[in-house]
């Protein structure tokens, strides 16, 4: 592919845009980040804080520690941290530079301020209101679509700033001021992973393999969550396949639990950065190959997780370690020497399954969500090389692997909505006494 291609910006775009540095569970971080720029706004501690989320958010945050704040966790947690000790303009390592003391205020400022959440239904999955007051004045930033997309600012109910919408309404709008994802598909991918000047990548890649390897060492040094990452490697051995799941497992044990270490995401998520890469970069040691061929196998592995996930959304019912994982299976398979063929089997025989694990929220069982993902990512690839494979007609499998992606996509975009709704609707009813 050659660099004035259109197609070849446009990944490079992609890859700036989603493989960024984030602390903590991107969900929070989104709200945090809000609530910092609605006090920045405000200019002044707020003595009244109301918070409107949608229930995919709601989802994401109830579980998850919030990074920095001492073990808080739940949405007014992440709000008051941002509120409290968050910088606007670090985005989504708005925490990374929390005081002890402010950890402090923070627990004061819950229990003294009025902390209003509700749900808000405004036809978008990802969608974050935090409006703050002190006296007669107030702030309100809103949120929507993905993480650090702010599109609406209002001091004293005058609108400060309102993006520019797109064409479409609700979901339907294209990610406002993202580069087109349509332009991805497996081939042109492969093409560019081929092909690319590898300096193009280094900016994104090196962080990725930095920060997502360090926090998958983190997972498995600490006792963190349910320590999936450990109990692997206890279990089965230190075999390159075990190894390859156990670290990437280990990096979200330590990430949802509130492990203050920096992860570079895919497609908005922390846990996705983490399994697409940590297992592609564990094979590169095993494999001893060259850091060129790293930067090349991880570009095609980011890129065909990016690809399966824009036609399902940022957030639904449908596990997003299943699409990373299975572009991890991807990205091994390329590191393996492997071509077109044997990378569009692996990707289909995965998806097949692992298609069926349901999204339940940010909280420790996504390590082992992560785990059995990449290990499919590795059956996969282990299917086709011995000659097996999952047929068109089997189940969600369709000819080939685009429409096999297009139908996963109508699975967790469409026909996962019911799921997504009862699953939420589960985590937020009340939990019975256990009587001893």
């Amino acid at each position: 592919m050659e660099k004035n291609d259109n197609r070849y910006g446009t990944y490079i775009q992609i890859l700036k845009e989603e493989l960024v540095p984030a602390m903590g569970c991107t969900e929070p971080i989104a709200i945090a980040y809000a609530a910092a720029k609605a006090r920045e706004v405000l200019g002044a501690l707020p003595d009244k804080v109301e918070i409107g989320v949608s229930g995919n958010i709601i989802k994401n945050v109830k579980s998850v520690v919030v990074p920095n704040t001492n073990g808080l966790h739940g949405i007014e947690a992440a709000a008051v941290a941002g509120i409290v000790g968050g910088k606007a303009e670090l985005q989504l390592q708005v925490l990374s530079e929390v005081t002890a003391e402010q950890k402090q205020e923070m627990a004061a400022f819950l229990k003294t301020v009025p902390i209003k959440v509700a749900a808000v239904d405004n036809g978008i999955i990802f969608d974050i209101l935090v409006k703050v007051f002190h006296g007669a004045d107030s702030a309100l930033v809103r949120i929507a679509q993905y993480h650090t997309n702010i599109v609406l600012i209002q001091k004293n109910e005058e609108t400060v700033y309102e993006a520019v919408k797109d064409e479409g309404e609700g979901e339907a709008a294209k990610e406002m001021g993202l580069a087109d994802k349509n332009l991805l598909n497996i081939k042109d991918i492969l093409d560019f992973a081929n092909t690319c000047d590898v300096s193009d990548l280094k900016p994104m890649l090196d962080p990725q393999i930095q920060c997502n390897t360090a926090v998958s060492e983190e997972g498995l040094i600490g006792n963190w969550g349910a320590n999936i990452g450990s109990v692997l490697l206890k279990t089965y051995g230190s075999d390159i396949k075990y190894r390859a799941v156990a670290k990437a497992a280990a990096g979200s044990d330590a990430r949802m639990s509130g492990c203050e270490m920096p992860v570079v995401i895919n497609s908005g998520s922390g846990n996705q950065g983490i399994t697409v890469s940590v297992p592609v970069i564990e094979y590169a040691k095993e494999l001893c190959v060259s850091k060129e061929k790293l930067y090349r196998a991880l570009a095609l592995s980011n890129l065909i997780a990016i690809h399966e996930k824009t036609g399902i959304g940022r957030l639904s019912a449908y596990c997003g370690a299943v699409s990373a994982g299975c572009a991890a299976g991807c990205g091994i398979a390329y590191l393996h020497g492997e071509g077109y063929e044997a990378i569009a089997h692996t990707l289909v025989n995965s998806l097949a399954i692992v298609s069926g694990i349901i999204c339940d929220g940010a909280k420790a069982s996504c390590a082992a969500k992560i785990a059995s993902s990449v290990e499919a990512g590795l059956l996969g690839y282990a299917m086709y090389k011995s000659g097996n494979e999952f047929k068109s007609g089997d189940g969600i499998v369709n000819n080939g692997v685009e429409a096999t992606i297009r139908n996963v996509s109508q699975l967790g975009r469409e026909g996962m909505r019911e799921t997504d709704k009862e699953i939420i609707k589960i985590m937020l009813q009340p939990q019975p006494e256990v009587k001893e």
